[in-house]
């Protein structure tokens, strides 16, 4: 009897699993970086930068978090959203406890390194961010687990469940979902830019006052380790999600609407999820998905923005507000502003190197690092895997002087971007400049 008892609810949960876990994968914004937490000999786990484990999904996706929805059932009628409340798609519902055991069952058998937890919106915004702060509460406090916790930060909720969430999570979302309030109220006219806004502006702000509590402790003898140590809030910050393609605002709408959020909210990443068509879809949305590769276009230009010095407005121009699909929009930038090339790689500020095309961040460090004992060569280029053929078209070194300037540039374009359209955002690892890989 009990056996039988305990296997029906076995399979109840792993039908709920099956739809909260596909249901959830819309939602980008669950990276697991940023937050460090060190285990405990009566607790389970930690988190460190980077992920400790990964696994596969049926459909190729690799995770490291188990991502779940607390439910799919949702008060709000967002025409984007398969779990909007005029879908018809199979509902489900967690309670806290089996989301607990969950975690902590795929956690003991290192399938993943923590949790990312979101949920539709039941009753109102308050009880929906209280009862995602639950369950962090529990493992955190009742099962002493020292694992990665992302919950959604619901937008709307009040600043004090915004606290209660930051102090057992380790990062919070709130999604900003489309870039303009214009956006919003054509397909989600539930919500507004400046509830998502508030509560990032509430997050912000818990962040800053324990790094200041922080700052202090350390200046007075009076306060014990124990007690620096116990005040949290969110220690990997916050991230946002930007949905692609789903009204007509251009690539230059949304870097604007990212690049506020970054210096306004101190954001920790924005993510950019391509539409994705749903069944039983409004009239009002697009027929078909955009391209991915206009998803990877705009990554290519916040990372540009938040490592290579350069500003939105720089990135775009007002005759071509969305992004070139063909080029990465680094070589795009260089192919407007010729004038600035070649660059004397051996004399060049560290500034503008960072918009050469195919030098990486961390390749320019070592060669301003190198260039002050010898003067830079080709050879030393490649042994850096720097891609020669998009970058010495706009680059003098020791031996290599451009023969390019006299070019037009829909001829250059051509040259630079047959072998190789991608960004180099990271470069390979080297001993040294000339050292092997």
């Amino acid at each position: 009897m009990q056996y039988g008892l305990a296997r029906a609810f076995a399979v109840q949960v792993q039908q709920k699993l099956k739809i909260l876990a596909d249901a959830a994968k819309y939602d980008a914004s669950c990276a697991s970086s940023g937050a460090r937490r060190s285990g405990t000999r009566d607790g389970l786990g930690s988190t460190t930068g980077v992920g400790i484990c990964h696994s596969y999904t049926p459909d190729g996706r690799c995770i490291s978090l188990l991502k779940l929805l607390l439910t799919n059932y949702c008060i709000y009628d967002c025409k984007y959203c398969v779990n909007r409340v005029s879908s018809n798609v199979e509902r489900a519902r967690f309670a806290i406890d089996e989301v607990v055991n969950l975690t902590l069952a795929f956690y003991r058998r290192n399938y993943i390194e923590g949790l990312f937890l979101s949920s539709g919106i039941i009753r109102d915004v308050d009880y929906t961010m209280e009862q995602l702060t639950a369950v962090a509460r529990c493992l955190r406090e009742q099962h002493r687990f020292n694992g990665y916790i992302h919950l959604k930060a619901v937008p709307g909720a009040s600043a004090e469940s915004l606290r209660a969430a930051g102090t057992w999570a380790d990062r919070l979302s709130a999604n900003i979902e489309l870039p303009t309030q214009g956006d919003l109220d054509a397909l989600a006219p539930a919500k507004r830019v400046s509830d998502v806004t508030t509560a990032m502006r509430e997050i912000r702000d818990g962040c800053d006052a324990v790094k200041a509590e922080r700052a202090e402790s350390r200046k007075n003898p009076r306060v014990t380790r124990l007690a620096h140590k116990a005040r949290r809030f969110a220690p990997a910050g916050q991230s946002t999600q930007m949905i692609v393609g789903a009204t007509a605002s251009t690539d230059a709408t949304i870097l604007e609407t990212a690049t506020s959020l970054y210096t306004g909210y101190k954001l920790r990443r924005v993510y950019y999820s391509a539409f994705s068509p749903i069944p039983d879809a409004s009239p009002g949305l697009p027929g078909q998905a955009p391209p991915l590769v206009r998803e990877h276009r705009l990554y290519q230009a916040d990372w540009l923005i938040r490592f290579y010095g350069f500003s939105a407005a720089e990135i775009t121009t007002p005759e071509e507000p969305n992004l070139d699909l063909a080029i990465d929009p680094k070589l795009a930038w260089a192919l407007r502003h010729r004038a600035m090339f070649p660059l004397d790689i051996n004399r060049a500020s560290r500034e503008l190197l960072l918009r050469v095309p195919g030098l990486g961040a961390r390749n320019v460090e070592r060669i301003v690092a190198a260039r002050r004992f010898r003067g830079i060569t080709t050879a030393d280029l490649r042994r850096l895997r720097v891609p020669l053929t998009r970058t010495l078209p706009f680059v003098v070194t020791a031996d290599h002087n451009a023969a390019t300037r006299f070019i037009d540039s829909d001829r250059l374009r051509l040259m630079v971007s047959a072998k190789s359209e991608q960004l180099p955002l990271f470069a390979p690892k080297v001993s040294a400049l000339t050292g092997e890989l």
